[in-house]
């Protein structure tokens, strides 16, 4: 797509992660539309910097087919862990390209063809169905979210332990998913990443052990690595899944338990031009943040 300001349609604007990437486009002069389906989440999604709002649900495609109307490109995520994800995924991708869409962004996963992980495998008719388009696509494999460790921060500041439910031994490989969101943004604005699909990761596979270390240091006190159980763990996350939900999350962790989770932080590296944000610099980002809020 190579229009000089792009009308971008990007789902779940007002989440943890499509919420970075809006920023990133406007940044890159897009005009975003954001797609919620609560009229409340509105102020939200202009808030982080989205121009129009368009109300719909991935499971209506006569409100995806409003919310494309004069659309250059779209940015899709998919609901974590929802039953009829790939449904959803694909309505979008087949909406879009009936709606005469250019580019679409897909932020897929890691391994999305580890039919073991059915989180992961969910992302594959998705990635299908864009192959049978005539869409410019970009398709994004980001490893473990780095963010996932500023959920945990409140509970590590206080109680000093991170815990996770897998060997604190377990190497896995992380991303700052701001690093993610400069990429669809990069993939949704300029023509290099074209019919790319990239896997995203920072420097290095890190265990617990060594995470705490860095935790420590960062914060100037002990920092011990926990090792719950998954429900002993799932019990104090808070977690918004119900039973099915997270039976699916506790297999994922099961494999990193066995196999961790590999990644190279090659692709990253080229496409942004510059070092990876790395996740010594994301836990001292934290750190800092404690030690102004004290």
């Amino acid at each position: 797509m190579q229009a000089s300001n792009p009308a971008v349609l990007v789902v779940g604007a007002t989440g943890r992660f499509a919420g970075l990437v809006v920023p990133e486009l406007v940044r890159r002069n897009a005009k975003v539309r954001a797609l919620i389906r609560d009229s409340a989440d509105a102020g939200k999604a202009r808030q982080v910097g989205a121009s129009e709002v368009a109300i719909g649900d991935l499971r209506n495609r006569q409100s995806l087919e409003t919310a494309l109307e004069g659309i250059d490109g779209v940015f899709h995520i998919g609901p974590a862990f929802a039953p009829d994800e790939a449904a959803m995924g694909v309505a979008m991708v087949e909406s879009a390209a009936e709606a005469g869409v250019r580019k679409f962004v897909f932020s897929s996963v890691i391994q999305p063809t580890n039919a073991k992980l059915k989180n992961h495998a969910s992302k594959v008719p998705v990635e299908d169905a864009l192959f049978s388009t005539n869409m410019d696509y970009t398709i994004l494999h980001p490893a473990n979210f780095m963010q996932n460790i500023a959920a945990a921060w409140p509970s590590v500041v206080e109680h000093g332990v991170f815990s996770e439910p897998f060997p604190k031994t377990a190497k896995v490989a992380r991303v700052d998913y701001r690093d993610v969101a400069e990429v669809a943004a990069i993939a949704l604005t300029e023509a290099r990443l074209s019919y790319a699909s990239l896997e995203l990761c920072a420097d290095g596979m890190h265990s617990r052990v060594e995470i705490v270390s860095m935790m420590a240091e960062e914060l100037g006190r002990p920092i011990d690595a926990g090792e719950p159980t998954f429900g002993e763990w799932a019990a104090n996350a808070g977690l918004p899944y119900n039973d099915r939900q997270k039976q699916l999350l506790a297999k994922v962790h099961d494999h990193y338990a066995k196999y961790g989770l590999g990644g190279n932080g090659l692709t990253l590296r080229a496409v942004l031009g510059r070092e990876p944000r790395s996740l010594r610099g994301f836990i001292r980002e934290l750190a800092r943040q404690t030690v102004e809020v004290a």
